[in-house]
């Protein structure tokens, strides 16, 4: 009896081995289908080219960029989720840049040829502000607050904003309707065929220098800044009514003695490979600055001889230095944002007696934009109002009252 029953219990494992066997088998193929599936979709973000962006335009298939893995990666990081092993890779491809940091040449897609003309007045000043497609309410905030076009004191204000094709189209899917209607509209847009990255601003720099000096040839005075920042044109008119437009200018928020940043971790990183001084050259912050038209000449064709630079500040200062001209500082240009005055405890930095005596604040929201020009702008300002300030403050200035002029050796 016990050997019988052992053996039905051997026969019912064996059953039961053999059906959980086959259900295995019947099982397996289906759990393979499903992570073939999300493979699939993440094929087109691997191989993202930039000359997808602007499908209609023949001449951007030609077109090249800095770093064409850089940008796909990034996109492609974009859907999938972050790992440790992101921290360690480079924030640039340094090789891929080296294999195409000749290649400087783009074509212009929206020009605006005829921006200074002179049927009115000389072109006396011109603002261009580097911007991204997707700002258009920065770009708004400038065109109606402190970037008008028009007379202000007797000198003739133009404007352009200096864009390139997005990275990731998808963020403004008509984007190209888009910039040519506000182009047409406006007529202040400019555009270039190379994707707008960090690293390609120093391609914005070279392409804007050689459009100023083909189309704005006549001009005086440029100011470059950021679409982020507050500029008092008032207070720039003013310096620059001193100022002799046939001698060389270049005034700004000045860097002296900067180190290249050699960890890897920081968005400016810079291989000892790619620059092996220990200091860089004198440069103006990239939130704003103030040149003469000769100097936009000289620096138009020395940038043109000067390797291309990852970033387009530290790149600007090289041109300089090419031309030996010593870029100055000037109090009034705070492109690392403002400190509050001790003489003026009680304030706050968002506060429009900060801005009344400077030139160029960095790092506001366009609404801080708006709000600031038509506080500094109304009938009765709050600097006016002196029972709200105790103690009167000034800018610190230097003892020397002569005019800050541009040093050449």
């Amino acid at each position: 009896m016990k050997v019988r029953l052992k053996g039905d219990v051997f026969c019912t494992l064996f059953l039961l081995i053999a059906l959980c066997t086959l259900l295995y088998t019947l099982l397996r193929p289906t759990q393979k289908i499903y992570p073939t599936k999300p493979k699939k979709s993440k094929v087109p973000l691997q191989t993202l080219k930039p000359k997808n962006f602007l499908a209609s335009e023949d001449s951007l298939s030609k077109a090249k960029i800095l770093s064409v893995e850089y940008n796909a990666q990034a996109a492609s990081e974009e859907h999938k989720p972050t790992t440790s092993s992101v921290v360690t890779v480079p924030p640039f491809d340094f090789q891929q840049y080296l294999r195409n940091k000749d290649y400087r040449n783009f074509t212009l897609l929206i020009n605006q040829p005829n921006k200074c003309n002179k049927p009115s007045g000389d072109s006396s000043l011109l603002i261009a502000v580097k911007s991204i497609v997707e700002d258009f309410d920065r770009r708004e905030s400038v065109r109606k607050t402190w970037g008008r076009e028009g007379l202000i004191n007797g000198v003739r204000v133009r404007r352009v904003f200096l864009l390139a094709i997005p990275r990731n189209k998808t963020s403004v899917s008509v984007w190209e309707s888009l910039m040519q209607q506000e182009s047409h509209y406006y007529k202040d847009i400019l555009l270039w065929d190379f994707l707008d990255t960090f690293f390609n601003l120093t391609l914005k720099e070279i392409h804007f220098l050689s459009w100023a000096e083909e189309y704005c040839g006549n001009v005086k005075y440029i100011f470059k800044g950021d679409a982020d920042v507050f500029v008092n044109v008032e207070n720039l008119v003013n310096f620059l009514q001193s100022q002799d437009p046939s001698e060389d200018l270049f005034v700004g928020d000045i860097i002296n003695n900067a180190k290249p940043i050699r960890s890897k971790k920081s968005k400016y990183y810079i291989p000892e490979t790619m620059y092996g001084l220990g200091m860089y050259p004198a440069y103006a912050g990239g939130g704003g600055f103030l040149m003469s038209g000769v100097t936009m000449k000289k620096l138009s064709k020395s940038c043109k001889e000067v390797e291309l630079f990852p970033i387009d500040d530290v790149f600007l200062g090289m041109c300089l230095q090419r031309i030996n001209l010593t870029p100055v500082l000037h109090a009034g240009f705070k492109t690392f944002g403002i400190e509050k005055p001790s003489a003026a405890p009680n304030l706050q930095t968002f506060d429009p007696c900060f801005y009344r005596d400077l030139m160029v604040v960095h790092s506001l929201k366009a609404a801080e934009i708006w709000l600031m020009w038509n506080l500094l702008h109304s009938q009765q300002p709050p600097c006016s109002q002196r029972q709200r300030i105790k103690k009167p403050f000034h800018w610190k200035r230097k003892k020397a009252k002569l005019p800050i002029k541009a040093v050449t050796s």
